[in-house]
């Protein structure tokens, strides 16, 4: 099992280095720069923070300074916030995220595999369905979407929930955004998880499990769960990803103090430093979530370490 690991951790190195490659240059070779706004300012000025930054030296310069920063944990300067390096603007804001974030993908496995292991025991009758209308309204709907309606209905209809705000981590504050961002991957969770339930139950060896007089119940949790899990599994990286990703626009529709505040002023502004500094803390977040399901799934799968 470590041999599989490590074998997949090394092919993420090279994934890594081109996306941190790209997105370098994507960020320099866009028009305008962190220093342009409604008042242009003076030469001297201009020049002295181009130095200080090394805007004045040529993009190959400047991407291999980068890489050598990168490569002792230094994410550089932020070019707006300059009294914090992107490391202390991302460690403000990475609990309240990570709070959010992984109570949302939590509640996204529970309930997906609860929903999809409900559908398939009532499949075809009206629980089945009726979970089936609840579960794809996440889907059908954007978190973008999904959001004001919810807090259009939940908190000035109803007046149940607060529309925004941290409140001191209650746990009243972090409801709507929670399920909004979990409610997309409930939806997919549960039609995997239904989808593989009906699959793994016509195999052979739940038939042998029948013939022996065992219940349905305990057929289920016994015999058929760990195997439904399988593709489950799999979509649980990409679906860590999607969290992450997708808090970032959550975070700013509910206001939340998390990285997505500073991600999008940091956008707005053309901070290099903190744009980019954001998207390589998330590729390496996103990295080691799949690497955690790969080898999650082979301990499910044992032939895939064989691979």
């Amino acid at each position: 099992m470590l041999t599989y690991a490590l074998r997949r951790l090394l092919t993420t190195i090279p994934v890594l280095w081109v996306a941190i490659t790209a997105c370098f240059f994507i960020l320099r070779l866009a028009p305008g720069g962190p220093f342009d706004g409604e008042r242009p300012l003076p030469d001297a000025i201009r020049q002295n923070l181009a130095a200080h930054y090394n805007l004045d030296r040529s993009l190959v310069e400047q991407y291999l300074i980068y890489l050598g920063k990168l490569l002792k944990g230094d994410l550089g300067p932020s070019f707006i916030n300059q009294d914090f390096t992107v490391v202390e603007q991302l460690m403000i804001g990475l609990p309240y995220t990570l709070t959010v974030g992984g109570t949302a993908f939590l509640l996204s496995i529970v309930a997906g595999i609860s929903a999809g292991i409900l559908g398939y025991m009532y499949r075809n009758s009206f629980p089945d369905y009726l979970l089936g209308i609840v579960v794809l309204t996440g889907l059908v709907l954007p978190n973008f979407l999904l959001a004001p309606i919810f807090q259009l209905i939940f908190g000035l209809k109803l007046e149940w929930l607060p529309v925004g705000g941290w409140g001191g981590g209650a746990a009243v504050n972090i409801v709507l955004p929670v399920v909004v961002l979990a409610l997309p991957h409930v939806a997919r969770i549960s039609r995997l998880t239904r989808a593989s339930m009906i699959e793994v139950m016509h195999s052979h060896y739940i038939r042998t499990a029948r013939s022996r007089g065992l219940s349905k119940a305990s057929i289920i949790w016994r015999h058929a769960l760990k195997p439904t899990l399988t593709p489950v599994v799999s979509y649980l990286g990409p679906a860590a990803g999607f969290l992450l990703t997708g808090s970032l626009v959550v975070e700013t529709i509910f206001g939340l103090p998390g990285i997505g505040r500073y991600f999008i002023n940091a956008a707005l502004n053309r901070d290099y430093g903190m744009v980019l500094g954001t998207v390589i803390f998330y590729m390496i977040l996103i990295v080691v979530l799949n690497l955690v399901v790969d080898v999650l799934y082979a301990w499910l799968d044992p032939r895939v370490r064989s691979t």
